[in-house]
């Protein structure tokens, strides 16, 4: 039996306000006049923005979009287009979308697609006002500080024939909106700057696309360690995951002078990298390269890629900054998988992943008893669930917390992410301010473009009363990573060492 086939999309869902209405007062007007929209206006938008049809009806649309971000864009940009086409004409007899939005899980059967996903976003659909776009609580924290629309709360949401409520956000034409203006670039650095985009799965299976992140992930990591670098974190990389944006714009928002962007492909036992360095002002290619190896090599080939990056910005970088960056974290290839699968569903933010994410790390354990960052991530894992009061023994979980953060700074102590995740979990559990801020303080120096150490260690600061360290550190944070799905704990840290510093 086939296995079902399932994805993650964003849907797209629109209908005509008063179809019938319109067809019952003139039908063949009605007809052509959603036929010239359609070709005029809703086609080319969806063209534009990356999204397809997945099926029509008389008097809707179902589409489908791999952006959320794109999604919204095209929906956006569809109503603004319809209330200038429209403008003047009685209300009575003008065509008017409503328009909702679910970034779901989504059950594909050859070009149609079906499930929760798809029945949400039609839900949605329904509490939009006329010109108007209704979002899922996803769909709205996945756009929110990427475009400029202003969305307002709607609140927790029962939806026909769904079972838990749904939190909505709705756009409106006659609301509130958000300046048209384009942001303002960030001011460079002043040292060579890099964002690294997330490197694209080519392997032809899904299922392998957290490798394709790991990858990613690791090459940020290690141009990270040049203190001669600045580079974007890679929470705020990732923002563009999927999506189709000018390299011009990305420099511009990220405030960077160069991005590198590639693909992963992995066939069995052998693996390919691609990668090629942009010029963010001009969009002009400074260096391309292709690596080749097999998977037992997949380290050695992350080092190959590193060192021509960091070669092509920064000739002065030295051998000795070089061997450190590229440290490995494991000599046992199953065993960062294991990790890397584990980080992925951590990423899914619910009680239920973070287990499975906690079971994965421990399975990474056992195949390398030594791995520091598989001991580190339990331990900051275990620090998640008391904070979101998932903890079933609360003395239990803190203790092993404590113990799994000291034993990953012994196994790794010139580790920044280690040293991170440990000062966590010492801080915030057990108070331990006497080894975890050292701990941060060593995580900075190891790693001076760690947004996830300045921020979240800024947390710690304000627990050991250094208020005035806490909001510099956590603004350094806001600025290496401008789109991080953390920046509500930097700017709270901020505000918080702010108020406390009277």
């Amino acid at each position: 039996m086939a296995r079902e086939q399932r994805k993650l999309a964003a849907i797209v869902a629109a209908d005509v306000v008063g179809y019938s209405r319109l067809m019952g007062r003139d039908e063949s007007g009605t007809l052509a006049v959603l036929k010239a929209i359609r070709q005029e206006v809703v086609d080319p938008a969806i063209t534009r923005h990356g999204g397809r049809i997945v099926k029509t009806t008389g008097d809707g649309l179902l589409l489908e979009f791999p952006s959320v971000v794109n999604a919204v864009r095209c929906a956006v940009e569809v109503q603004a287009a319809m209330a200038d086409r429209t403008t003047g004409i009685a209300e009575d007899r003008r065509i008017t979308f409503r328009i909702g939005i679910n970034l779901g899980d989504i059950i594909v059967d050859g070009d149609d697609i079906f499930g929760d996903g798809v029945n949400i976003a039609a839900r949605l659909e329904v509490l939009a006002e006329p010109g108007g776009i209704c979002v899922s609580d996803d769909t709205y924290h996945q756009v929110r500080g990427k475009i400029d629309v202003l969305f307002v709360e709607m609140g927790p949401q029962s939806l026909k024939n769904i079972d838990q409520q749904v939190h909505a956000w709705r756009w409106s034409p006659n609301g509130p909106s958000a300046s048209p203006t384009t942001p303002p670039s960030l001011a460079l650095p002043d040292k060579p700057s890099i964002a690294v985009l997330p490197f694209q799965n080519m392997s032809g299976d899904a299922e392998q696309e957290y490798f394709a992140d790991g990858i990613t992930e690791d090459i940020i990591m290690a141009l990270s360690h040049f203190p001669s670098l600045f580079v974007i974190a890679r929470n705020s990389s990732f923002a563009y995951k999927g999506m189709a944006i000018d390299i011009r714009q990305i420099g511009r928002e990220l405030g960077v002078r160069y991005v590198l962007e590639g693909s992963v492909r992995k066939a069995g036992q052998q693996l390919r990298i691609t990668g090629q360095l942009v010029e963010a002002e001009t969009g002009s290619h400074l260096w391309a390269d292709r690596f080749d190896s097999v998977l037992k090599d997949v380290f050695e080939l992350q080092d190959r890629v590193t060192m021509a990056v960091a070669g092509a910005m920064e000739p002065s970088i030295n051998q000795a900054e070089i061997r450190r960056a590229n440290r490995k974290p494991t000599e046992n290839l199953q065993a960062y998988d294991w990790l890397a699968r584990a980080v992925g569903e951590h990423q899914l933010d619910s009680c239920d992943a973070l287990d499975r994410a906690m079971q994965m790390a421990r399975r990474a354990i056992e195949l390398d008893p030594r791995y520091a960052q598989a001991y580190a991530c339990l331990a900051g894992w275990l620090m998640l669930r008391r904070v979101y009061a998932w903890t079933e023994d609360e003395a239990a979980e803190t203790a092993e917390a404590v113990r799994l953060a000291h034993l990953a700074v012994q196994l790794a102590p010139n580790d920044s992410l280690v040293l991170t995740l440990a000062a966590l979990a010492l801080g915030i559990l057990d108070r331990d301010l006497a080894n975890a801020i050292p701990w941060l303080d060593r995580a900075i120096a190891l790693n001076p473009n760690s947004a996830f150490a300045f921020g979240m260690g800024a947390v710690v600061r304000n627990m050991a009363g250094d208020y005035a360290t806490a909001a510099d550190h956590a603004d350094r944070a806001m600025r290496l990573s401008p789109f991080d799905p953390y920046s509500y704990i930097f700017s709270m840290s901020r505000g918080v060492g702010h108020l406390l510093q009277r």
